[in-house]
């Protein structure tokens, strides 16, 4: 590592920088070497492994030499060894949450929020893993009994993104790893090193050779295809854009892969006169701005009922101008970098298209000085719904306030996007708030609160935000097929 990382890395932990591939590290087949950059300021803090098709090959070798063996590890040993995942990611939470801050650009304390929800999965499906049940029953005819076993479905192909690298491949490899799979998972080529930071955890914790591998790559349509045209890769769970979601759908049919999907979301955040304004501004601010606002349960369209828009614009451009932009390593820091210049751009043009449609700055609106990829935390009114952010993830640090009148019309305009991941609503009326959620095309719904993620919880959307679902149960059982034994006696 430079020696910017080192001063930032607990010497007892060594973050790795090569291809993890049947339990050792590699160069891999390629010279070349990836630059990780530090979104604060824009300097290279790493180069990692760049993986060919050829590695990517060597990787499901692994997986699938492996994968007999770890199916057939009983369920109460699988959970230990995840139990053990579990305490080492607590151990080297501090370390881990710093990595993240560096290479990623979040807050500090975004970033070990995350490490805490990302080893969280590793202790609920420790506690999944052996509650693998089956079903019996007599067939209608009484010819027949019909047995139903639930078995690993064999190697995995996991697809994390960079804007939650530790938690996003925990919620994906714990669940796996449960459900007695092997897998190859290729991490953001933004946020490598976290990925192989909890590699070296898995590793530690009794994970078998094989079991668990990462590469990073520069020609990941090159590596992701050659695996999907694999016959042994049987599923793939992939979170990211909608766009690239679909690409890989296409892929994965032509060998018939079972396929989860965590896509884009267009979250509707919607306040009703009658809400507890404070309760709601501080709900916006943690579903806006977690993760300074890249993140794909981010509130990303703001409706609130007119007899309270104008406070709640004041109040929410209040906290908002207030929050201190800086570094993601700096302890006082609110609202960190975006991870590259690519996303200051994007999240500017839809703030200049709205503002030239008609919308008005209350704070922000304009990017950072200096070094490093920063947009100021923003708040617009009177955004027009032709707006580009209307219908775009904005996927940055900017909150759009649009006006409704009726509840008929806040459902209208919630359900108004290809988009359904999670919806909040903020009311005091009980049978209200529960009427809407019913109403909202979403697959998670907050009500009266700015947070809906947990391990325990089934997390996955409707229409073009995905298929599937992470976490609880649910999550497990993605990895898994079920089989029918008729049997009479």
């Amino acid at each position: 590592m430079t020696s910017e990382s080192e001063s930032i890395m607990n010497k007892t932990i060594s973050i790795p920088t090569d291809l993890f591939i049947g339990g050792t590290w590699k160069k891999g087949s390629r010279d070349n070497r990836i630059a990780v950059i530090n979104p604060s300021d824009g300097r290279i803090i790493d180069r990692v492994a760049d993986a060919s098709a050829e590695d990517a090959i060597a990787a499901v070798d692994a997986a699938a030499s492996a994968a007999s063996a770890w199916a057939a590890t009983p369920a109460r040993k699988r959970s230990e060894i995840l139990r053990r995942c579990f305490e080492l990611m607590t151990r080297d939470a501090e370390v881990l949450a710093r990595l993240i801050s560096l290479e990623n650009g979040k807050a500090l304390k975004d970033a070990r929020g995350e490490v805490a929800y990302a080893a969280e999965f590793f202790r609920w499906f420790a506690e999944e893993a052996v509650r693998i049940n089956g079903d019996l029953s007599a067939a209608p005819s009484g010819a027949n009994r019909i047995l139903v076993q639930y078995q690993p479905i064999g190697v995995s192909l996991l697809i994390t993104p960079w804007n939650f690298p530790a938690a996003m491949a925990t919620r994906k490899i714990a669940p796996a790893l449960a459900a007695g799979c092997t897998c190859v998972l290729k991490p953001a080529t933004e946020t490598p090193l976290t990925a192989y930071a909890v590699a070296r955890i898995l590793a530690e914790a009794g994970v078998p050779d094989g079991v668990v591998n990462v590469l990073t790559s520069s020609t990941t349509s090159e590596v992701v295809n050659a695996m999907l045209a694999d016959p042994r890769v049987r599923k793939l769970s992939f979170t990211g854009s909608t766009e690239v979601g679909r690409i890989l759908l296409r892929k994965a049919a032509d060998q018939v892969i079972h396929c989860s999907m965590e896509l884009g979301g267009n979250a509707p955040f919607v306040v009703f006169d009658d809400a507890d304004m404070d309760k709601a501004i501080e709900g916006a601010m943690v579903a806006k701005m977690r993760n300074g606002g890249e993140a794909c349960t981010a509130a990303n369209r703001i409706y609130v009922q007119r007899g309270v828009a104008e406070e709640f614009a004041r109040r929410l451009a209040e906290r908002m101008r207030a929050m201190k932009v800086g570094a993601g390593i700096e302890a006082d820091t609110d609202c960190g970098p975006l991870v590259n210049a690519s996303a200051v751009n994007k999240v500017a043009e839809l703030v200049e298209d709205a503002v030239s449609r008609g919308a008005r700055i209350l704070c922000g609106g304009k990017r950072g000085d200096g070094e490093g990829y920063y947009y100021a935390p923003t708040v617009l009114t009177g955004v027009p719904a032709d707006a580009a952010m209307a219908h775009e993830e904005i996927f940055g640090p900017v909150a759009p306030i649009y006006v409704f009148d009726t509840e008929e019309e806040a459902v209208e305009r919630a359900n108004d996007t290809e988009y359904g991941l999670v919806a909040y609503v903020y009311t005091r009326d009980l049978a209200r708030g529960l009427r809407v959620s019913e109403r909202i095309e979403a697959g998670m719904l907050a009500l009266n609160r700015g947070l809906v993620s947990d391990p325990a919880a089934p997390f996955g959307g409707v229409k073009q935000s995905g298929l599937g679902r992470e976490g609880a149960h649910h999550g497990m059982l993605e990895f898994m097929e079920a089989k029918y034994i008729a049997t009479d006696w």
